[in-house]
């Protein structure tokens, strides 16, 4: 008899277990290339996509691709629930996209209290699932998440994660061109939060070793940090970071899979719950194990330029992460009224 695992409270065959994945805002402009990628997935047995609208659609193109993945759509508030129900992880990339001259705090209002209904459908059908949310800003939103949880009581911080991967990916492909390698080969920990100045990419500590005079590192540091505005003006007006964001995530979403089924020694950077700072959330290398965030593996020493950047940006995460805070608490006395 196969031994058991037990993956976020539903026990499973080791070695045969697939997970059911939720991808909600699935026929978005993330939503849909992410799920053809989770699509593509040996680790995941159910993709169930939700959205407001077109989500049939959505399904019925993927389902017609020959992997074993079964592939199921949901439309409307009234089958968000449904969705949901049996659910391993959720994937979180619904919200409107960044246009032209929009920052990240202009999709506040929007898309806070998008991930607010949605966190509370999780803490109702499945409140032991792992939450990835892409749904920007991250640096409010994930406090936002942990926020919802923790009023319904059912708040698991190893299991909540901003996906901040597009940053590690950017730095990884903007290194390998300087140096003429492999993006596969490259390694760099990108740390803070996952909006402008938040970035923080440790060039002192990638590999292979980066040899740049101070000014060239603060250009490369600065590329990371507005490559998401490089994209919005390239596509002038037609949208953001999509494609590039969808490969992100499912890299991200593929390392917690592996490390819901048991594989060790899984690491990737995210934005969580933390202890390695004064800050609640950060984003750090964590090892990934069953349960979720087993390990934060530590910041390491930084230069003088990112030092300097990583005392200027610490008072602007906090910022962000009490705004997200601050919008869950209105929202309660609102619905209290």
């Amino acid at each position: 008899m196969d031994r058991i695992k037990r993956i976020a409270g539903h026990f499973l065959p080791l070695g045969s277990a697939k997970a059911k994945v939720a991808v909600l805002g699935a026929a978005g402009g993330i939503g849909q290339p992410l799920s053809l990628l989770l699509k593509n997935s040996s680790l995941i047995g159910e993709l169930s996509l939700y959205d407001v609208a077109n989500t049939a659609g959505v399904a019925c193109d993927l389902s017609h691709i020959s992997t074993a993945c079964k592939v199921k759509g949901y439309s409307g508030a009234g089958q968000l629930h449904d969705a949901l129900r049996g659910c391993q992880m959720v994937v979180i990339p619904a919200g409107v996209p960044r246009k032209p001259g929009m920052t990240r705090d202009d999709l506040f209002n929007i898309n806070a209290g998008i991930v607010a209904v949605l966190c509370e459908a999780i803490a109702a059908v499945c409140p032991d699932a792992w939450v990835l949310i892409i749904s920007n800003p991250v640096n409010s939103t994930v406090p936002i998440a942990a926020e919802i949880f923790k009023r319904a009581g059912t708040y698991h911080p190893t299991r909540l994660f901003g996906v901040t991967t597009l940053d590690v990916v950017r730095a990884e492909a903007f290194i390998a061109e300087l140096l003429g390698a492999d993006p596969k080969d490259v390694s760099v920990p990108v740390v803070g939060g996952h909006a402008g100045a938040t970035i923080l990419p440790l060039l002192s500590q990638a590999k292979p070793q980066l040899q740049l005079e101070p000014p060239r590192a603060q250009a490369l540091m600065a590329r990371i940090q507005d490559a998401g505005t490089e994209v919005v003006n390239a596509k002038a007006g037609a949208g953001s970071a999509t494609l590039s964001m969808a490969w992100a995530a499912a890299r991200f979403a593929e390392a917690c899979l592996r490390a819901m089924a048991g594989e060790g020694g899984v690491v990737e950077c995210a934005y969580v719950a933390s202890s390695l700072t004064s800050l609640p959330f950060f984003a750090s290398p964590v090892r990934l194990g069953r349960s979720g965030v087993e390990e934060f593996l530590p910041l390491g020493p930084m230069n003088e330029l990112e030092q300097r950047n990583y005392d200027t940006m610490l008072p602007e995460l906090a910022g962000s992460i009490q705004k997200g805070v601050n919008f869950v608490q209105k929202r309660q006395q609102q619905q209290a009224r």
